[in-house]
């Protein structure tokens, strides 16, 4: 009895001192693994579904679904952060020159401020007289922007390279998926007994929930920006869309970019597209949320707005440009597998 108690101890230290070295070998890859997984488990139904229609062909299903994916959202992606970069290096060199030739000018706005107005016009008419003050709050002011701005741009693109990465790994996770499902399934049985098949479609459900709101809620939202921004003659606007997308990830983060565009248009004179673009995203860019969202998480499991925004914070700490996606997804499973098993699932879901 005891050598063979003996013997499932040393299989277990195997088996823990395999594992620990697999995980740090793929350390470097391991963001672009779990949200390839998070990708592939959302679209598993609409793979197979193509699968279908191709006859079986698992090659070309694979390919063509990952090809899919990349254009939709690896290829805008990518031509953004290469436009950030250049626009970011021609505004600060425009904004240099009116700042050395005195060109600026406070916009008649300001004047118009109830009791502070002329107050705040006459301070930025002698700041702007003042070459030397002027220079000076630029040096303050302006570098600390641009390299706040250039970091943005180094993690977006670093965000693009894993996003391919997690493009090729998908690959090989549709195509290969029935064998890795048929592995997953046999060593759950074994791990967990009889309760392996609820934490896989619990697990299942919450990341196809969590994705379908974050990716598709983002989506919308983008897309519905894109069009405001054209109509009201806003420029940028893969930009500043593309910015509502990922910002979208976090309840306040539309209002700020589409606010922004409303602010710049009301400088410009342009009252009136101002008041329009305020409208546009008030109910119509911020309204996707509480339509679609509520929607597209009623098919998974849904999350606390402070599990949220802590997974998306925490995510991108952790992972980077990916972890936004995958910070959600970690914490959504773990939430979701809490509940079931302290037997107050149900309730919490309703809750949103």
């Amino acid at each position: 009895m005891e050598p063979a108690r003996g013997r499932n101890y040393t299989r277990i230290a195997i088996v823990v001192l395999l594992t620990l070295g697999c995980l740090y070998v793929l350390r470097p890859f391991l963001p672009a693994i779990l949200f390839a997984a998070a990708v592939v488990i959302s679209s598993w139904p609409l793979y197979l579904r193509l699968l279908a229609l191709m006859r079986g062909q698992r090659t070309a299903a694979a390919l063509t679904i990952t090809l899919s994916l990349t254009l939709l959202i690896i290829a805008p992606l990518s031509m953004v952060a290469y436009n950030l970069a250049d626009d970011v290096a021609k505004g600060f060199e425009e904004l240099r020159y009116l700042v050395e030739h005195r060109e600026l000018m406070p916009p008649s706005w300001v004047r118009e401020i109830p009791l502070v107005g002329t107050s705040i016009d006459n301070y930025l008419r002698e700041l702007i007289a003042s070459r030397e003050q002027m220079v000076g709050l630029a040096q303050r002011m302006l570098e600390p922007a641009r390299r706040w701005l250039v970091a943005g741009g180094i993690m977006l693109g670093t965000g693009v390279a894993q996003m391919s990465l997690a493009a090729f790994v998908s690959f090989f996770l549709y195509r290969d998926g029935h064998l890795l499902l048929d592995v997953v399934a046999v060593t759950m049985r074994k791990v967990m007994g009889e309760g392996a098949e609820s934490v896989s479609k619990t697990v299942s459900q919450t990341v196809r929930g969590v994705m379908y709101g974050l990716l598709g809620t983002a989506l919308a939202q983008a897309v519905v920006a894109a069009i405001g921004f054209a109509i009201a003659g806003v420029p940028a606007v893969p930009l500043l869309s593309t910015m509502v997308f990922l910002s979208s990830l976090v309840p306040v983060g539309p209002p700020m970019i589409w606010g922004g565009a409303a602010l710049w248009l009301f400088m410009q004179g342009e009252t009136g597209w101002a008041i329009f673009m305020v409208v546009w995203g008030a109910f119509l860019i911020s309204g996707v949320d509480n339509v679609v969202r509520p929607m597209l998480i009623s098919r998974g499991s849904s999350l606390p707005f402070l599990l949220t925004l802590l997974g998306v914070l925490g995510g991108v700490i952790a992972f980077g440009f990916v972890g936004m996606f995958i910070g959600p997804v970690l914490l959504a499973v773990g939430y979701s597998l809490m509940s079931e098993w302290t037997g107050t699932k149900d309730p919490i879901v309703k809750q949103r």
